[in-house]
């Protein structure tokens, strides 16, 4: 089994933090890294495991190749069951899929569109517009409020229990840092869950 990824970037580290929560043991699978600012996700080689060029991807045993975090932490969520990141009945699997969802869309999706076209990282292969970086900077920002609103009520993302919901918002608050987004030091109760889940051995994954 091989996972394709990239150190820096958000969602391999989504998919690493899931793992390690789930005691998977990495010497069990390769991981291969690969250079984002040099292109290696886009050469043809790597298309044809991920069309799309993102990161990551599963290789599994068989040749099989699962690509984007969710569907790579569903697959380990079925073939490591405990402890469950994704929900134990129908309404808790319902309410973290929401939450998890809420934190991709509406705060992971906007910080990475920020960093991409205010910085122009990636300028060489995509049309970055300022503006739209800014807009999402703005959207990024408001989710820092949002979640500290949340968190005074909630100890963890999707309620009483770590989900794969706090992964993603964990590895979103983390990345932001890239466009200068911060934990403001009102926002106790945001800060209060980030030092509990960064404390948790999976965050260095």
């Amino acid at each position: 089994m091989k996972l394709y990824q990239s150190d820096r970037a958000p969602n391999p580290r989504r998919v690493r933090v899931f793992m390690a929560e789930k005691g998977i043991d990495f010497n069990e699978i390769e991981i291969v890294d690969l250079d984002l600012v040099a292109a290696e996700n886009l050469s043809e080689e790597y298309k044809r495991k991920n069309p799309l060029g993102g990161v990551p991807t599963l290789e599994l045993d068989n040749g099989t190749c699962i690509a984007e975090s969710m569907a790579i932490s569903r697959y380990f969520e079925e073939t490591h069951p405990e402890p469950p990141l994704m929900g134990t009945d129908a309404e808790s699997k319902a309410i973290i899929e929401m939450w998890n969802r809420r934190m991709e869309l509406n705060f992971l999706f906007p910080v990475a569109m920020a960093f991409r076209n205010i910085s122009g990282a990636f300028a060489d292969r995509e049309k970055c517009s300022p503006e739209f970086g800014e807009i999402s900077l703005e959207r990024a920002t408001k989710m820092f409020g949002f979640l500290n609103k949340h968190l005074a009520n909630n100890e963890y993302i999707a309620g009483d229990s770590y989900s794969v919901a706090d992964i993603t918002a964990l590895c979103t608050v983390d990345f932001a840092r890239v466009v200068k987004l911060r934990i403001g030091e009102d926002q106790t109760h945001l800060k209060r869950w980030h030092d509990a889940v960064s404390a948790r051995a999976s965050a260095k994954a």
